[in-house]
């Protein structure tokens, strides 16, 4: 099995589960909704469904729309904070329904995770409810830490387990969970999640740095804009858990631009960023062992196949 005839089921949950009474917000969640993205993390939970053994895909699908559709929510929330213009593509909904209706579509959309997860058993809506908490927490901290000038390489680590990675673990016990996987099974897809959405991430960052904005789809260089991201370099090697990477401490108000060029110039940069990418890899590793103990299955094969490509992805 492959997570590409489920993920169509997704995407029609998708678009059917944020139909709205009000005109607005059915336009809204739909500009960014049918954008597509990567639908990363809805992948996560249909591959780890199946590779847990899984068998009546059903049971996973609305799983996979919930996480998605939270991911997107804070997608749009992040918008907003960053005054962003430019998302999956596409102009963003704050750009261009202000930032007030954005807002409420972000809310609008949070609240429809609700009708999905309704039916599900109560410890898939812990496991769901638990990520949603640390993905705001994670947020919280990144936008206190910048604007506090403390975004130091252990809070950065602390950020992007929270914001980014615990809603890839979330992606993987759903799916492990509603498959009825032993405890063994859920553990060492936890695991394979969390090196996987921390590696994710630092790519992200190391992206943001260096990549152009029609390959992203995103606006690029607003986490150097405002202090966020990977920066200077304090190399510790005995801290190997830790990022290699302090944050640039860059405020503007513009992204990128002559800072990002003149970073660029520093080695200090290219040196963050070559750190970075070998702790991507490390993670990845670590992630790809994690599927050792799994049978194996067409499922746990394209795992792995999706940890190689975080590496590699240019956007």
């Amino acid at each position: 099995m492959t997570s590409e005839i489920p993920l169509q089921a997704v995407e029609e949950l998708l678009l059917s589960v944020t139909r709205s009474a009000v005109p607005l917000l059915s336009e809204t969640t739909a500009h960014i909704l049918s954008a597509g993205g990567k639908r990363l993390r809805p992948r996560l939970v249909l591959l780890a469904y199946a590779a847990a053994g899984g068998t009546n895909i059903d049971e996973a699908v609305p799983l996979a729309a919930a996480v998605e559709i939270i991911h997107t929510a804070t997608l749009v929330h992040d918008d907003i904070n960053d005054h962003g213009t430019l998302r999956r593509g596409r102009e963003t909904v704050n750009s261009r329904w202000g930032s007030t209706f954005a807002l409420l579509t972000g809310d609008f959309m949070f609240t429809k995770t609700y009708e999905i997860m309704a039916p599900q058993p109560a410890e898939l809506n812990r496991i769901l409810a638990r990520a949603a908490t640390q993905l705001v927490e994670g947020e919280t901290l990144q936008i206190q830490a910048a604007r506090q000038g403390t975004l130091d390489r252990d809070t950065y680590y602390e950020i992007i387990a929270r914001k980014t990675a615990a809603l890839f673990v979330a992606c993987t016990e759903l799916g492990a969970t509603a498959a009825g996987a032993p405890p063994e099974w859920v553990e060492a897809l936890s695991t394979y999640a969390f090196n996987l959405g921390l590696a994710f991430q630092i790519v992200d960052d190391i992206l943001d740095l260096i990549g152009d904005e029609q390959t992203l789809g995103k606006n690029a260089g607003m986490d150097l804009a405002q202090g966020r991201g990977l920066g200077a370099v304090r190399d510790d090697s005995n801290a190997p858990d830790a990022l290699p990477a302090t944050a640039l401490q860059v405020t503007s108000d513009t992204a990128g631009g002559p800072f990002k060029e003149s970073l660029l110039a520093d080695h200090s940069l290219e040196t963050a960023i070559a750190l970075g990418r070998a702790k991507a890899q490390e993670l990845v590793e670590r992630a790809l062992a994690s599927l050792d103990i799994l049978p194996p299955s067409p499922a746990v094969e394209e795992l792995r196949h999706l940890a190689r490509q975080v590496i590699s992805r240019d956007r």
